[in-house]
């Protein structure tokens, strides 16, 4: 029989704790809350049952509750660790997925209330547009290596893009002030962090497998700046169409080399979820302002990858955090 040794330690498991909660799983919930606006499209345009929007416009809300509470409990147990995640040159950038989730909510919201809807609106349009003066701020401050410029810059851009997305039914007043001010930033602040991060994956070494999903943000400045530009101009001119082909472009590219070598599941993918959501959503207000067999194909098509992906995503996740792996270092 093997003797015990006393300066032999005893290795036990990692408890998971919320400590290890990512701020980068709020991007479920754009995900979720994105499906649910797609499926209210479908309604419209194929008469697909309201319910089906709605039932997973619910579980988005119940979903940022419970994240939000759980969040709430990591910056009050452990203060210093969500300092560290923002003062990160790469994590703090998912901090502008609370804000945008607020704003697709709203969205949602809008459904029940329209005065609850401006509420909860103007919520995540000053997050998302505080956020973005911090993370601009920071980078103009220099000094930023090559390698911390990753996709995922991009939210503290396209998040203002999202609050003309969510907009749309405010287009008179201040309101439409807000709403340019954010298309404003959005744009031009999309145009530079996207020539800054395709620079960087073409001149640098490849990504690690545990951010490779977030590439596929780089197609949401087009998608999102598709619908923003809708919205604001009330029409689908030639520049809205060239916005919406090269984002479908792009989406072609990233998700083939994604499924041909898929790199391990972490929460990571849920990156995937919110441009593929955008992509869908401009894909049937698309459809539906050209017309065409064609493209009311790739809008159904698009659909039913966007909800394949998220079940996928979501049995993944809730796997992962029922067998205590989820929220481990």
């Amino acid at each position: 029989m093997e003797s015990f040794h006393p300066s032999r330690r005893i290795r036990t498991r990692a408890q998971p704790s919320v400590r290890y909660l990512p701020v980068s799983l709020f991007s479920s919930v754009m995900s979720v809350a994105g499906l649910s606006l797609a499926w209210r499209l479908a309604h419209q345009a194929y008469g697909v049952d309201l319910g089906v929007s709605q039932a997973i416009g619910i579980i988005a809300l119940a979903m940022f509750a419970v994240l939000s509470l759980s969040y709430l409990s990591k910056l009050i147990k452990h203060p210093e660790t969500v300092k560290q995640e923002f003062a990160h040159p790469v994590i703090a950038s998912f901090f502008g997925t609370v804000g945008i989730s607020i704003l697709l909510l709203s969205s949602i919201i809008g459904s029940y209330s329209a005065s609850a809807q401006l509420v909860v609106w103007i919520i995540g349009t000053i997050l998302t547009l505080v956020l973005s003066i911090v993370m601009i701020s920071r980078m103009l401050n220099g000094n930023t290596a090559p390698a911390t410029v990753m996709p995922a810059w991009l939210i503290a851009g396209v998040g203002s893009l999202d609050i003309v997305v969510s907009g749309g039914a405010f287009m008179d007043g201040w309101a439409y002030q807000v709403n340019l001010l954010a298309a404003a930033v959005g744009s031009v602040s999309a145009i530079v962090f996207f020539i800054l991060i395709f620079s960087r994956l073409i001149h640098h070494d490849p990504l690690a497998d545990g951010m490779r999903p977030s590439k596929m943000i780089l197609m949401a400045p087009f998608s999102v700046g598709f619908i923003a530009y809708v919205n604001l101009m009330q029409r689908v001119d030639m520049f809205a169409s060239l916005l919406f082909y090269f984002g479908l472009f792009l989406f072609v590219i990233i998700f083939y080399r994604l499924m041909v070598k898929p790199p391990a599941f972490s929460p990571s993918w849920w990156a995937i979820g919110f441009p593929m959501a955008a992509l869908t959503n401009a894909a049937f207000i698309y459809a539906g302002a050209v017309g065409g067999a064609g493209l009311a194909l790739i809008a159904a098509v698009l659909l039913f990858l966007l909800t394949a992906s998220i079940a996928v995503l979501a049995f993944r996740t809730l796997h992962s955090l029922f067998c205590g792996r989820l929220l481990i270092a």
